[in-house]
């Protein structure tokens, strides 16, 4: 069963696995809810999940269904690349993280390995990712930096402006550029890694 808002994606790899031998699509959901509905009803061998739904996340699914499908095994499939989805993932008991940038071949492979039993990510995996990963403020300008701090800091946007002495747009301008290099999609998630970082002892000025 494959679950993903974005039907073109949907489709795609349902004709990919539909070509496969010994594989059938036995239903199809855009969302958690209808996931959940139609989950209940087709009973799948595996799910099959995007991260990013419109009421919610492929691990709610999971979480959902966990009760009422004991037996299914999940892969979650998902644009992200990011360790603490694929922590919460292993969490939720999915046997495979796999990212959109995968061939047909491999999506259906990793279908088969799961089916038979086999789980593609472990607890280690996850920590070697984390221990090995790179430091997220390194491709941060100067600027960008400092911004950074500020919102730790808990600056509004303004705030900077006025600390930095430019416009409140620049600052807007600067966030979206840091949000895209550190992988994050929020402010607030800057604020608390800022914050989490500082009770280590780090600070934005003096790390590079």
């Amino acid at each position: 069963m494959i679950v993903d808002d974005h039907e073109v994606v949907r489709r795609g790899i349902a004709e990919v696995v539909e070509r496969t031998e010994g594989m059938t699509v036995v239903a199809e959901a855009g969302s958690v809810a209808d996931g959940v509905r139609r989950a209940a009803l087709v009973h799948p061998q595996i799910l099959l999940v995007d991260l990013q739904l419109p009421d919610g996340t492929g691990i709610d699914l999971l979480k959902r269904t966990r009760e009422t499908l004991p037996d299914a095994r999940a892969i979650v499939l998902t644009s992200f690349d990011d360790d603490d989805a694929l922590a919460e993932a292993l969490e939720a008991g999915a046997a495979a993280y796999l990212l959109k940038s995968v061939r047909g071949a491999e999506i259906t492979d990793v279908i088969r390995a799961v089916a038979s039993g086999r789980t593609l990510l472990d607890e280690r995996t996850v920590t070697r990712r984390r221990a090995g990963h790179d430091d997220p403020t390194e491709n941060l300008t100067p600027s960008e930096l400092k911004v950074l701090d500020l919102i730790g800091e808990g600056l509004s946007n303004r705030e900077i402006a006025e600390r930095l002495g430019v416009a409140e747009k620049t600052v807007k301008n600067h966030i979206t550029s840091l949000l895209s290099k550190m992988g994050l999609q929020r402010r607030t998630q800057v604020a608390a890694w800022v914050s989490a970082r500082k009770h280590s002892g780090w600070r934005a000025e003096t790390n590079h």
